[in-house]
């Protein structure tokens, strides 16, 4: 679990710092709704599956199910939408599935280890949205000291040539927009 999460989050700094300009692709489009499609096959599936058990068992296969569903669908659409905000609404989605399924988990105890187990999921929720939270806001001041950077190596480009004149400091400039994108 560590893992999906650790790579989810690395794929989804990767591509939020490089999102694309334009909307999203058909292929994207297409992944999308047969992932979309994908989770709720799955879904009825394990819900089916869900059916011939009764009591807190039912409940907690439920709860796995939905829990299952609602990351594969968050996941394939933060990859469609392929922007920071959708990653992070994604990651606090899943964080909330996984808190309603460690909820319904901890139905089955009583007293003091049904506080405890709460209390855990609880804990566990809230610290998952702190990580979705915090790793946008690494990637965004990543992303604007990126561009301080180009900005300030812009200036020193159109400093440097300053010292030519004519044709050569317009294609000193012009390369210079050029470079830094301006």
């Amino acid at each position: 679990m560590k893992f999906h999460r650790t790579l989810f989050v690395c794929v989804g700094m990767a591509l939020a710092s490089t999102a694309m300009a334009a909307g999203p692709s058909a292929e994207a489009k297409a992944a999308y709704r047969q992932a979309k499609d994908s989770a709720a096959a799955a879904y009825k599936l394990a819900r089916a599956k869900c059916d011939v058990i009764t009591g807190n068992p039912r409940d907690v296969c439920v709860a796995e199910a939905k829990a299952g569903r609602v990351r594969t669908e968050q996941e394939a659409s933060a990859l469609y939408h392929n922007t920071l905000k959708a990653y992070t609404d994604s990651r606090l989605r899943i964080a909330s599935a996984n808190f309603d399924l460690d909820k319904t988990r901890c139905e089955a105890l009583t007293g003091n280890d049904k506080d405890v187990c709460i209390t855990q999921a609880k804990a566990t929720r809230v610290a998952a949205e702190a990580d979705a939270k915090a790793d946008k806001k690494a990637i965004e001041a990543r992303t604007d000291a990126r561009d301080d950077k180009m900005t300030a190596e812009y200036k020193v480009a159109l400093e440097k040539c300053d010292a030519f004149a004519g044709a050569v400091k317009d294609s000193c400039v012009a390369t210079a927009k050029k470079q830094y994108g301006k």
